[in-house]
C-alpha cells in the first residue's frame, strides 16, 4: 500500500523533503492571504466619514492617546507607534501660529542620540533602532505639515488652545523608552521576515480602524512602521 507523500515501501507517513517545502510554502501563502483579508475587512469597516471625499476635520481621531489595541504579536508595538503619531497633533497645535518650525534638527538629533544610547543598553542594534526612530520623526512631520496645511486653508478649524511643548516632549521621551522596550520584546517575531510582514499587516490594519485614523494619520503610519521588520 502506498501513502501520499511517502517513498515506495515507506509506511511512516512522513512527507518527503520536497513535500515539506511545498507544505511550508503553502502555509506561508495562506497566512499572507489571511492577513490581506483581515486588513481588507478592517478597511471596509472604516466609518463613512473616513471616505476619500470626506472633509479632513470630519476624519480627525477622537483623541491623542492611542486608545485602540491593535491585533497580533506586533499589536503592542504598533499601538505605541500610533500613540506617538497622535501626540503629533498636540505638537502641531503647540507650534501652529508661532515661530517654532516643524523641522527641528537639534531636537531630532537629541532624540536619535538618546535612542542610540538606550538601544545599546538593551542589546538592540543601535543603527537599526535609530533608523526606526528616524521613521517616527519623519511620520510625525508628515502629520504636522498636513495639519498646518489644513488649518491654514481653514482657519476656523485651527486649534483654539496651545499645549505646552515641554510637557509634550516629556510624553515623547517616555514613548521612546516604551517603544525601545517593545522593539526588544518583539525581536523573535521581527526576526522572521515573512511572519513579521503578516503580523505587521494585521496590527497596522486593525490599529488604523480601532483608533479611527484619518487618511493623513494612516499615511504617516505606513511610513512609521516601514522598518519594523528590519530593525533588530
Amino acid at each position: 500500500m502506498h501513502y501520499p507523500g511517502t517513498k515506495d515501501g515507506d509506511l511512516t507517513g512522513r512527507p518527503r523533503k520536497e513535500d515539506r517545502q511545498l507544505i511550508s510554502t503553502s502555509t506561508v501563502t495562506r497566512c499572507v492571504a489571511v492577513a490581506a483579508l483581515m486588513v481588507g475587512a478592517t478597511t471596509l469597516a472604516l466609518p463613512q466619514a473616513m471616505a476619500a471625499g470626506a472633509p479632513m476635520n470630519a476624519e480627525l481621531s477622537p483623541s491623542a492617546t492611542g486608545t485602540g489595541k491593535p491585533l497580533g504579536r506586533l499589536g503592542a508595538l504598533t499601538g505605541l507607534v500610533i500613540k506617538r503619531l497622535l501626540v503629533s497633533d498636540d505638537v502641531a497645535a503647540a507650534k501652529f501660529g508661532t515661530d517654532s518650525p516643524i523641522d527641528d534638527p537639534v531636537r531630532e538629533q537629541q532624540v536619535l542620540d538618546q535612542v542610540r544610547d538606550q538601544a545599546t543598553e538593551l542589546g538592540l542594534d543601535p543603527v537599526a533602532a535609530t533608523a526606526f526612530f528616524q521613521d517616527q520623526i519623519t511620520a510625525s512631520k508628515v502629520v504636522q505639515k498636513g495639519l498646518f496645511a489644513r488649518w491654514t486653508a481653514h482657519p476656523d478649524e485651527a486649534p483654539t488652545t496651545r499645549p505646552d511643548l515641554d510637557q509634550i516632549r516629556t510624553r515623547l521621551n517616555q514613548l521612546t523608552t516604551d517603544l525601545l522596550n517593545e522593539l526588544k520584546a518583539t525581536v523573535p517575531v521581527r526576526g522572521e521576515p515573512t511572519i513579521c510582514t503578516v503580523e505587521l499587516a494585521v496590527a497596522a490594519g486593525s490599529g488604523a480602524v480601532l483608533d479611527h485614523l484619518d487618511s493623513l494619520h494612516r499615511q504617516a503610519l505606513r511610513g512609521a512602521v516601514h522598518s519594523v521588520c528590519t530593525a533588530r
